[in-house]
C-alpha cells in the first residue's frame, strides 16, 4: 500500500480495501493500491471522478478524451489521447462500475499501443472520519476531508518483471490522485457554497 499520508479512520480504510481493492490476479499479472487523503468535501472529489468523458481534468497524462460509445455512464466506451512522452498514443477504455451511492468507479483498458494490458482500475471515495474524533482541523465547512483509494490490476509484460510493472504503474497513479486532490482542493477553496448546491455542482473542464 502506497499512503501519502494517513487517513484517522483506519478501520473504515481496511473495509474499503476489503469490499473493493481485493483482487485475483493470474500468474502474470501484479496489482496494487494507492491511498490519498484530498482536503475537500467528498461530493466535490467525486464530481471529478465519476465524469467519465472528460478525464482529463485532473489526469495529467491526458491530453484529450472522446466518447465512442455511450454517454457516459456504465459499458461507456472512450478513446483518451495521452500526452507526448508517455509510453503510447492512445487508449481506448470502459467504464464498467459507476456507483453514485457507494462512490466506486471501475473502468478497464480494452485496447492500446501501450504496455498496459488488461489494466483494470477501480476507485473508491469516502469520509475520513470517526464518530469520537471531532477535531475541527480535520473538517472542510461542514464536510469531513475524502480518502482516495486507487487499486490496480495489470499483466506483467513478457520484458519486464513483477517489481518494475508495479514500480512504473504505481507512479502514473501517484500523480493522478495528487492532481485529484490539488484540483478538488483548488476547487474547494475558491470556489465556496452551500451544502445543496455542493451536490449540484458540476465541474466544468
Amino acid at each position: 500500500m502506497l499512503c501519502t499520508n494517513q487517513p484517522k479512520d483506519s478501520k473504515a480504510l481496511e473495509e474499503m480495501i476489503k469490499l473493493h481493492h481485493t483482487h485475483e490476479l493470474s500468474p502474470r499479472q501484479c496489482s496494487s493500491f494507492l491511498v490519498q487523503v484530498i482536503d475537500a468535501p467528498l461530493p466535490l472529489v467525486w464530481s471529478l471522478v465519476r465524469k467519465f468523458d472528460k478525464p482529463q481534468c485532473y489526469k495529467n497524462f491526458i491530453s484529450s478524451c472522446t466518447l465512442i460509445s455511450g454517454e457516459g455512464g456504465v459499458g461507456s466506451i472512450r478513446e483518451v489521447n495521452l500526452v507526448s512522452g508517455f509510453p503510447g498514443k492512445k487508449s481506448i477504455e470502459r467504464l464498467d462500475i459507476l456507483d453514485d451511492d457507494m462512490h466506486v468507479s471501475v473502468f478497464s483498458i480494452v485496447d492500446a499501443d501501450h504496455s498496459f494490458l488488461n489494466f483494470k482500475s477501480t476507485i473508491t471515495l469516502h469520509e475520513d472520519k470517526q464518530e469520537d474524533h471531532q477535531e475541527k482541523e480535520d473538517m472542510i465547512g461542514n464536510y469531513w476531508k475524502t480518502v482516495a483509494i486507487q487499486s490496480y490490476v495489470v499483466d506483467i509484460p513478457e520484458i519486464s518483471c513483477r517489481d518494475d510493472t508495479c514500480e512504473v504503474t504505481d507512479n502514473i497513479l501517484r500523480w493522478n490522485l495528487r492532481s485529484l486532490a490539488w484540483v478538488a482542493e483548488n476547487i474547494n477553496t475558491t470556489d465556496q457554497v452551500s451544502s445543496l448546491d455542493l451536490n449540484k455542482k458540476e465541474i466544468a473542464c
